[in-house]
């Protein structure tokens, strides 16, 4: 512990990120080896226990095992505490014991923290980080006793309804997608109540925490002519616009295809399930693998988009695709900025700039990793099948077409690095490997290029 925190002081914010999220890793990693956490007879090799303890962190769901033909309720135990850690946060767990312990949190503490939730300032961190375990905590104890009591009503065994019914609570909160069924949501693929309330809390965990704590503000009418902020309202636009694409564009490809003769509502519980798990939450009510390639492609897009900033999920995020979209929308060839007005607000230049940068770095690192797989697998996987393990790799959202138990070990890595920037988030990701650099004193003289 002395060397990391030696190694820490000496770091960047940014680096100081990334290391908490590899010791997290290290931890679960240690944690998943323990006695009694793998089921008798049962032995997993090192680089697929590492790539379990790297899904869980990153709340990504891919898993070259079986999680409940693997590990013990012991073990399933300890992959609700990673997904926990991965998905509130690693500084979010970390201030909540500081807090516990009394520890005093300096200036060092705060900025990490600022980072790690994508926040400008460091003031009321830590009232909003305690705001933000205390709210999650909330959603996965309702939803775990809403699943407990219906699973129990079925099986009347309260040991599995319990047990089952935090699993998929924390699972879906988090957007961790991990199961311990062997088949995700296939077996309540009838059940639209189940099916609902994990709808519920895949948005409730993905949509970003300030909309969460926004609303409950508004709902409380804590503050006299509250006005939700531009990022509320953009991402829960964006959000939701990507939703119901989804579901359209899964019942338009679907419906001829595997919907052939299902009943209205049948078709419509999955292309609602399907779309809303692309976001980040990698649960599935119907084997993806059996939809049509155009449909898995588009998936695979959504999936690269990811959730909405300071949430559980990754990709690119819903902010960076709507400024995006809106530069495109507003573009002006004959003019030298280009403001963005959307809500009787300009959006800020730099988060244009920033949202280039993610979009740019993303499609890199992304193609980089496909190519990187496809000379590995040599032809045993599809171009398909390698493009849709990336994107969910980096979307941290785990869906997969029944192919991550067949990777090869450098496929493996691959999906562990695409993971982890995918949880870690680009922006630090980018000004780690650039750095900050001071502003020019000085300008150089303009000249225009042909573009296009």
């Amino acid at each position: 512990m002395s060397i990391f925190n030696q190694l820490l002081k000496k770091s960047s914010p940014q680096q100081g990120i990334v290391m908490y999220y590899l010791f997290a890793i290290v931890v679960a990693f240690l944690l998943l080896n323990l006695p009694f956490v793998h089921k008798s007879g049962v032995d997993v090799n090192p680089i697929d226990s590492l790539f379990v303890a790297v899904s869980g962190v990153s709340v990504t769901g891919l898993s070259p095992v079986d999680i409940s033909q693997t590990y013990t309720t012991f073990g399933q135990i300890i992959i609700i505490i990673i997904l926990n850690i991965g998905g509130i946060g690693v500084m979010a767990i970390g201030t909540m014991l500081w807090v516990v312990l009394g520890k005093h949190i300096g200036i060092r503490e705060r900025q990490l923290i600022m980072l790690d939730n994508n926040k400008d300032s460091m003031s009321g961190t830590v009232k909003l980080i305690l705001e933000i375990v205390r709210t999650i905590l909330i959603i996965e104890f309702v939803g775990a006793m809403l699943l407990a009591f219906y699973f129990y009503r079925d099986s009347h065994h309260l040991n599995y309804a319990l047990m089952q019914g935090v699993f998929v609570s924390v699972s879906a909160t988090t957007n961790g997608g991990l199961d311990i069924t062997g088949k995700s949501l296939i077996p309540y693929a009838n059940d639209y109540f189940v099916q609902t309330i994990v709808m519920f809390l895949v948005v409730l965990g993905s949509i970003g925490f300030p909309v969460l704590l926004e609303t409950k503000a508004y709902i409380k009418n804590r503050i006299p002519n509250f006005r939700f902020s531009l990022f509320a309202k953009i991402t829960t636009v964006t959000y939701f616009a990507l939703f119901i694409f989804g579901v359209l564009i899964i019942l338009l490809l679907e419906h001829t295809h595997v919907f052939h003769g299902m009943s209205w509502h049948k078709e419509l519980f999955y292309a609602l399930f399907q779309s809303s798990t692309t976001r980040s939450a990698g649960l599935q009510t119907i084997d993806v693998s059996e939809f049509s390639q155009a449909t898995n492609l588009i998936m695979g897009l959504l999936m690269f988009i990811g959730s909405s900033p300071s949430s559980v999920g990754g990709g690119i995020r819903t902010t960076t695709f709507a400024i995006l979209l809106l530069f495109l929308l507003n573009f002006n060839n004959n003019s030298e900025k280009t403001p963005i007005k959307v809500f009787n607000r300009e959006i800020h230049g730099l988060d244009i700039q920033r949202s280039f940068a993610v979009f740019t770095m993303a499609n890199v690192l992304t193609f980089v990793g496909i190519i990187i797989m496809l000379v590995a697998e040599n032809g045993k996987l599809t171009f398909l099948q390698v493009f849709f393990e990336a994107m969910s790799a980096f979307g941290t959202c785990g869906l997969s077409l029944s192919v991550t138990d067949q990777l090869s070990d450098v496929s493996k890595v691959v999906i562990m690095i695409l993971m982890f920037i995918g949880r870690v988030g680009l922006i630090t990701f980018i000004i780690m490997i650039g750095g900050r650099r001071e502003p020019d004193k000085y300008h150089h003289p303009k000249e225009r290029i042909q573009i296009g």
